[in-house]
């Protein structure tokens, strides 16, 4: 197809029926008024005029040269739009969300079809909207997103409390608080900025109210209803980004079209994720607009397989990899009930092809430093994210090894742990890895799964453990798609910690494992003739963004370790510079520097930290503010503190503090 030339409408204001406007940045073909497109939106909070230039630039180009108008929204309360944001995934967000498509569907440039796209926030709120079923719908692309707001989020993983639901929170905080560019918004941007720093935007505390799988998370789940979603649905994750489990989950449950693509990449669009091999994602979606928005099926799309993998070959343990290599496999329809299974037993340090015939108990207390070579649960793809070398945890785990394998063995899907297991006190977790034990003894990490054992029957009607009380219960592992080489050994991790990914049980447990009663079940895949004729993905191809730089980015994690004490760090020095955005002359930059520490010997000496500094300049207006937030934990309660400060040039305009009390329930 010829590409099409394009124009630029950089706020186009959207005005909701109790009069707040919403401002869109709209990329179009030129003569889209004489000769209407279909339309396809991203709605988020994080902020166009700065946070997702780059990305736009680098996207919304190339979908509008092939014949759309793609329209980029700032949420109510953020960004250049008027209003507050009171929250995540809000009713109101939805219903602005189904007016949005109204005005769209509205206007002269487009024919009245509308697609939805989205990373994260915006995957989110896609299939929310198509809950909706608004008639403007016809298609979604939702990438990096859930079904399952409790269990499958930024906010807990198996009933276990993660670190992130606090620093996404201190994160929003800093996001909540920036201000609107005075260029689009005119006069009231003091007004408007002012208006967010008063309303707070800390929701830290209501998300750790919440500790079970109440209506508070059921809102916004389309796991709860499945068939409420009529629009055809891409479902696309990564193997290193955590929400892998959504793509298989809803494949195999929701009654639209539907097609899932599951790459090695972090939290990013398979255009430029690392680690690559990156696709030439723009082109794919094209394909399927064409074919959902245009009618146009020049490619067959729902003729290919439904789902798409990519099987990574063996690699060695790395914080942060470029490139992993593998092949693309292909499924025709996925469940996870229905996949090919290798049950093995557990035995002391073993895991063996058959059930042992004794049963033996193994304990395991682990230090509260074991987790810390399991990387970030947030992976975007930066260095030192990832995890590191397996081995290092192996001191402080329960390990099961396989014999060295005669020949390699390949598994898609998820593991299930079947264990008998016991603990010492009323309040436990569990947290299980699997590992690819190279012949070299390095391990690296290829699924791993959590437990609040207080949630070992479901997320909502919680039972305190009884000590020594042995009870049957299963944990499944994230998906993954990993062939094991020759030589090499699967490796089972069993720990009763692992922070800083999640927060410690209130006291030091002891866990026993019955192994001659436990087992996993290996999702084993065959060799399929389908993979082989697989057309290859064409290049990624991505714009770029005019910017001048003003400070460097730099971002680093590592941890650190003091002798004396014993206390052990992840450090994040998160810098992504100044810039100066030339089409625009927006001036903006941040810093988001995180500690998170705990000594070996004492759950409750856990820690969270994470700062923010952010600066906006437009002309002679000069706006920054900086501030800080805390957590900790007493045996009854999590404890949450936090600090802001703003100034108009050298003049303090605004100052708060925060702290918090939330009593912790069976966790």
């Amino acid at each position: 197809m010829q590409l099409l030339p394009i124009r630029i409408i950089y706020h186009a204001p959207i005005t909701l029926s109790d009069g707040t406007i919403l401002s869109a940045m709209i990329w179009l073909p030129e003569d889209a008024e004489s000769n209407p497109v279909p339309a396809i939106l991203e709605y988020l909070p994080y902020r166009k005029r700065d946070m997702t230039a780059e990305r736009d630039a680098t996207n919304m180009p190339y979908v509008a040269g092939r014949g759309y108008a793609c329209v980029r929204v700032d949420m109510r309360g953020t960004g250049d739009s008027q209003g507050l944001i009171l929250g995540e995934y809000l009713k109101q967000e939805q219903d602005d969300a189904l007016e949005v498509l109204q005005w769209i569907a509205a206007q002269k440039w487009c024919t009245g079809s509308c697609g939805m796209i989205g990373i994260s926030w915006g995957g989110f709120n896609s299939l929310q909207v198509a809950a909706r079923r608004p008639k403007e719908l016809k298609a979604v692309v939702s990438m990096c997103s859930t079904d399952d707001r409790f269990n499958d989020d930024i906010h807990f993983m198996g009933g276990c409390v993660l670190t992130e639901n606090f620093t996404w929170a201190a994160s929003m905080f800093a996001i909540n608080s920036c201000p609107p560019d005075p260029e689009i918004v005119g006069d009231q941007w003091r007004d408007l900025w002012l208006q967010r720093l008063e309303s707070g935007g800390f929701f830290a505390k209501e998300w750790h109210e919440n500790q079970r799988r109440n209506d508070f998370w059921k809102h916004g789940s389309i796991g709860e209803d499945y068939s409420s979603i009529e629009a055809a649905t891409y479902l696309v994750s990564g193997w290193q980004d955590p929400y892998t489990n959504t793509v298989f989950r809803m494949l195999e449950n929701l009654k639209c079209p539907k097609k899932g693509l599951v790459g090695p990449w972090g939290h990013k669009y398979p255009n430029f994720a690392k680690p690559g091999p990156q696709i030439g994602f723009l082109q794919e979606t094209v394909r399927w607009w064409d074919k959902w928005l245009k009618g146009i099926d020049d490619t067959n799309i729902m003729d290919e397989p439904q789902l798409r993998c990519y099987l990574q070959d063996p690699a060695p343990p790395a914080p942060h990899d470029k490139f992993r290599p593998g092949h693309w496999v292909a499924e025709n329809k996925w469940s996870d009930e229905k996949a090919l299974t290798r049950r093995m037993g557990l035995a002391p340090g073993r895991l063996t092809n058959e059930t042992p015939s004794t049963s033996e108990k193994v304990e395991i207390c682990s230090p509260q430093t074991v987790g810390f070579a399991g990387g970030r649960w947030l992976i975007f793809g930066v260095e030192g994210e990832g995890p590191s070398d397996q081995r290092l945890e192996a001191g402080g785990s329960l390990v099961f090894d396989t014999q060295p394998l005669q020949e390699p063995l390949d598994l898609l899907g998820a593991v299930v742990l079947n264990v008998r297991i016991a603990s010492d006190k009323p309040d436990a977790l569990l947290a299980a890895t699997l590992s690819e034990v190279l012949p070299n003894g390095a391990a690296t990490r290829v699924s791993y799964g959590l437990l609040n054992l207080n949630h070992r029957y479901n997320n909502e009607d919680l039972k305190a453990l009884e000590p020594g009380k042995f009870y049957d219960v299963k944990l499944k592992l994230n998906h993954f798609g990993q062939r094991l080489g020759v030589g090499s050994r699967l490796r089972l991790a069993l720990s009763s910690t692992y922070f800083p990914i999640v927060w410690p049980s209130p006291e030091v447990t002891t866990l026993t494992i019955d192994t001659g009663s436990s087992s996993i079940d290996l999702p084993v895949r065959t060799d399929d003739s389908q993979d082989s004729k697989l057309k290859p993905f064409r290049p990624a191809i991505n714009g770029s963004l005019k910017k001048t730089q003003l400070r460097p980015a730099n971002h680093k994690n590592y941890v650190k370790q003091d002798w004396d004490t014993g206390r052990t760090e992840l450090i994040v020095d998160w810098d992504d510079g100044k810039w100066e955005i030339d089409e625009t002359g927006w001036r903006f930059g941040w810093t988001t520097p995180m500690v998170m520490g705990v000594h070996p010997t004492d759950p409750l000496s856990a820690e969270v930290y994470q700062g923010f500094d952010r600066e906006f300049e437009r002309g002679d207006i000069k706006v920054s503010f900086k501030g800080w937030t805390k957590m900790r934990a007493t045996a009854t309660d999590w404890i949450m503190t936090a600090r802001i400060d703003a100034w108009e040039g050298d003049n303090a305009v605004f100052g708060r503090d925060y702290e918090f009390k939330v009593p912790r329930d069976h966790v």
